[in-house]
């Protein structure tokens, strides 16, 4: 879902009842319902719709209190501004029974109270989250997406993406963007504001993503933005400059790729770091031992920045760092600084890349950061941004060489 994230909880409080009168049936509203209240599934319902969730509505007078139950636990939800309809937030969760408690205040102001109860269906098949970055605690770059793996093809992208929930204790926009049937990448406009916590929640329970086939559970991952970090490289200077918190903190030389062929040619765009290993056995890509150009090394220090094998790491070549590109496309450094770079890099730093006239592609590792906002937000299944919420607590190829 497109979400903009927002501060700190609101916390609904649900009025005592504090009086209570008789409700006559044989107005012709189903048994245990008061007349002008309409509960949605309708109470005594077996095998109830889950994905529209709960609905309580007042014909007459204003809802004072609403209590939702499925199986004992508590159903959030939120009343209209007129205090007229009351509904659940999320989709109902499959085979459980709910029970509905409802206070309206009738003639003369005296309560009215009402209850109800169903039972919701249970899905032929389910479907859940296969796999999550970042990783749960994870502190993480400015940069850092979130990436949502399913474990079935999703049909309905848009009941899925509305489930999908962004909450931050710093206001950003941000949109999802699905990247394949069973993939969908979160991106803030701009950069994470350093420093916060990030909640991601798929309220997944009761949301239908196929043909007979439901969310049974959610999920939730937390995280955090740690301090900005961002990266420049230019591969014409032959420098590297690093910058955190908008502070100089590092100025490396650097040799990149020979650019001799496109293989050879180091990316240039927005790069994230992506995963990191000392040392990372890196070889040549579609060569087999004793062809022209095959390799086999053990690199130190190396720093990934995309799917097609590049990486920033240490090399002891400092003939041609600060004066010539003569790698195979990574990006490497003197020794000690690209270990320092390797102990301060976060997952999700930015990496920015210039001086060559091969494009990172944006689906080239993380290179979400490629497409221009308007064509990100394309990539959602929902027509417009959501409001604001308040917080709550692809294989890569062989690396290169240097």
């Amino acid at each position: 879902m497109r979400r903009a994230a927002g501060c700190l909880p609101i916390v609904l409080l649900l009025l005592p009842v504090t009086a209570c009168s008789s409700v006559v049936a044989g107005s012709g509203a189903p048994p245990g319902t008061a007349p002008g209240v309409e509960i949605v599934p309708a109470p005594g319902t077996t095998g109830a719709e889950t994905g529209r969730g709960l609905t309580v509505r007042a014909g007459t007078g204003t809802l004072t209190g609403v209590t939702a139950y499925a199986g004992g636990a508590p159903v959030p939800g939120h009343f209209d501004g007129a205090r007229s309809t009351w509904r659940s937030d999320w989709a109902l969760t499959p085979g459980r029974e709910y029970v509905v408690n409802v206070t309206v205040s009738g003639l003369g102001g005296v309560p009215v109270t009402t209850s109800g109860r169903f039972r919701t269906l249970v899905p032929a098949r389910t479907f859940g989250i296969r796999s999550v970055t970042p990783f749960p605690g994870e502190t993480v770059g400015v940069g850092m997406p979130i990436i949502v793996g399913f474990d079935t093809p999703v049909v309905d992208r848009a009941a899925v993406e509305r489930a999908l929930e962004v909450r931050s204790t710093k206001p950003v926009e941000g949109s999802w963007h699905w990247t394949g049937d069973s993939e969908v990448v979160y991106r803030p406009r701009r950069n994470w504001p350093a420093r916060q916590r990030v909640s991601f929640t798929a309220h997944l329970s009761g949301v239908r993503a196929a043909k007979d086939t439901y969310g049974t559970s959610d999920h939730e991952t937390p995280f955090a933005v740690g301090r900005e970090q961002v990266s420049l490289i230019d591969t014409r200077l032959h420098r590297m400059r690093v910058r955190r918190d908008d502070r100089l903190v590092q100025q490396m030389a650097i040799s990149a790729g020979m650019g001799t062929t496109r293989e050879y040619t180091t990316t240039s765009g927005v790069h994230l770091t992506m995963d990191k290993g000392n040392p990372v056995r890196m070889v040549s890509p579609g060569r087999k031992k004793g062809e022209p150009g095959y390799y086999d090394l053990m690199i130190d220090h190396a720093v990934r920045i995309s799917n097609s094998g590049e990486y920033v790491h240490a090399l002891n070549n400092v003939w041609a760092q600060g004066s010539q590109n003569v790698s195979h496309g990574c990006v490497n450094a003197r020794p000690d600084q690209a270990a320092w770079f390797f102990a301060t890099s976060l997952r999700g730093d930015p990496v920015v890349i210039r001086g060559t006239d091969r494009e990172l592609e944006w689906n080239n590792g993380w290179g979400y950061w490629q497409l221009p906002w308007s064509e990100w937000r394309g990539g959602s299944a929902l027509p417009a941004a959501q409001p604001p919420r308040p917080w709550v607590s692809p294989t890569p190829q062989p690396p290169r060489s240097p």
